[in-house]
């Protein structure tokens, strides 16, 4: 049995590991990450834990029922019939409590995974809460979470353990109608006296493993509450993958096209109305506009983390739906303004992007995002580890190390989403020749909030409101004088 629960355990996280690339992005847009860790680690656990120490039990006390109740009934059927007519009793008393106990073992489960997600959320942003002396109220958020978490467990517990005292006083019941049927089958010579002090203790042997099921109903109860969330995980919408006849990635030449796409992250709130936009491979594209436009959820319709509720998005004329989810992303590198980066060391961050790369490889694609230099200065250079939250190293230097990551992958179409935020203006002066260099015969997607950037890109297009309100290049965009060119000027006005 600890075999099997193992296994089962095994398979489960397997499956679970496996289910997390296949969901759409927008379950975990509505999800905290203490929640889908709860479901993998706590609710997983609980179901092994369970298994391994319930199912033993469980087969041996059915086996010892199975047997005394043969034995039983070939001593003498009308009191083995006396002794079985307290079952239906017993089974209405647990079926009652089972009932009563399952909701707050559900709710145990739930809030234990809202306590995980809260103490994971608050672990990694506290230096905010310090920062903003937020620990008054972290605290209080934590206690009405641990509350009723104290609340559920309690209850669940209580319910469950009175099913013990239930069992042992139901059969003492059934105990005595036995004793005394026995006696009256005695008196009139129908059953011998030794073979009814063979069957009393038939009948304590018969209630010891009914009771042994009862004491163990709170572990069985608890994992069938784990299990529940654990299957509604796996049973959870997914994205499709793969689709029938696939459009091939070969030879693509990475012009894209927007053809009056529509998008709202809900049915209710649309928030790209009308987009329309025509990308000539190899062009460099800048996508600007005032926060809430619209430019970064136009990247994530493009790389299909989400899918368009009217129009198309074509890429050399297929539509990005004919490809394989897989195969569309192999074309696109991304570098993003909130940075990535894992548990391991920085050469291996790096080939993340191209697992198969030569050292040499990796170093030159460090040497052309500007990173070589302050690698080259750290304790264990390339083979130094970055801890878990990667803040050993500082945020412009996590940034060039994404960067480098890009570089390296040697992309179809790049995404520069604020790319250069958190480094110096002289490094990205730098890292903006490096990016010139790798743009070169490859589609790009620039979003920038500072202008001055995005000068030289061969189309910009203006968002606002979901919409492209204006486009060109930056002279003829200037030369207009319209929402580009304010938006242009004020970041360089002097203040007073």
């Amino acid at each position: 049995m600890t075999n099997i629960s193992q296994k089962v355990t095994y398979q489960l996280r397997k499956e679970i590991s496996e289910k997390i690339n296949r969901l759409p992005m927008k379950y975990f847009d509505s999800k905290t990450h203490g929640e889908v860790l709860s479901v993998v680690s706590n609710d997983v656990d609980t179901l092994s834990n369970s298994l391994n120490q319930s199912m033993m039990q469980i087969i041996s006390s059915v086996t010892l029922i199975i047997g005394i109740l043969v034995m039983m009934f070939s001593i003498s059927i009308p009191m083995t019939l006396v002794a079985l007519l307290v079952l239906p009793l017993s089974a209405l008393l647990i079926g009652f409590m089972v009932k009563k106990s399952q909701v707050y073992y559900k709710s145990q489960q739930e809030y234990l995974g809202h306590v995980n997600g809260q103490v994971e959320e608050v672990y990694g942003g506290h230096h905010v809460v310090k920062v903003f002396n937020g620990e008054e109220k972290v605290i209080e958020e934590f206690q009405k979470n641990n509350n009723t978490l104290y609340n559920s467990a309690w209850k669940s517990q209580f319910y469950s353990s009175l099913m013990f005292p239930i069992m042992s006083f139901v059969g003492n019941i059934g105990y005595v109608a036995v004793v005394v049927l026995g006696g009256y089958l005695a008196i009139n010579n129908r059953i011998k006296v030794g073979s009814i002090q063979s069957f009393i203790q038939y009948v304590r042997n018969f209630n010891q493993p009914i009771g042994q099921l009862a004491q163990i109903t709170n572990q069985i109860q608890q994992a069938a509450a784990a299990s529940e969330r654990v299957f509604e995980f796996l049973g959870e919408e997914e994205e499709v993958q793969v689709v029938d006849n696939p459009a091939s990635t070969e030879g693509i030449q990475s012009a894209v096209e927007f053809k009056h796409v529509k998008f709202g992250y809900t049915p209710d709130k649309t928030i790209i109305n009308d987009f329309s936009a025509k990308v000539k491979p190899g062009q460099k594209i800048a996508i600007v506009g005032p926060t809430g436009a619209g430019k970064t959820t136009i990247v994530k319709l493009l790389m299909r983390f989400y899918d368009v509720n009217e129009g198309e998005i074509l890429v050399d004329g297929h539509n990005i739906k004919n490809f394989d989810r897989g195969e569309l992303r192999k074309m696109f590198g991304m570098v993003l303004q909130d940075t990535w980066l894992f548990h391991g060391t920085i050469m291996e961050n790096i080939r993340y992007g191209k697992e198969e790369a030569t050292d040499a490889e990796v170093i030159e694609a460090a040497k052309a995002a500007h990173a070589n230099h302050f690698i080259s200065t750290l304790p264990d250079g390339y083979q130094m580890e970055l801890n878990e939250e990667a803040n050993n190293v500082s945020q412009g230097q996590k940034q060039l190390l994404t960067i480098a990551r890009a570089i390296l992958a040697d992309p179809k179409i790049l995404i520069l989403d604020e790319a250069t935020s958190s480094v110096d203006t002289r490094t990205e002066v730098r890292i903006q020749k490096a990016m010139d260099n790798l743009m070169k015969g490859r589609t790009s997607f620039i979003i920038a909030h500072r202008l001055s950037t995005i000068r030289n890109a061969d189309l910009i297009l203006v968002m606002n409101d979901g919409d492209i309100i204006e486009q060109g290049n930056h002279e003829e965009l200037i030369e207009k004088g319209g929402f580009y060119a304010n938006l242009y000027n004020s970041q360089f006005e002097k203040t007073a």
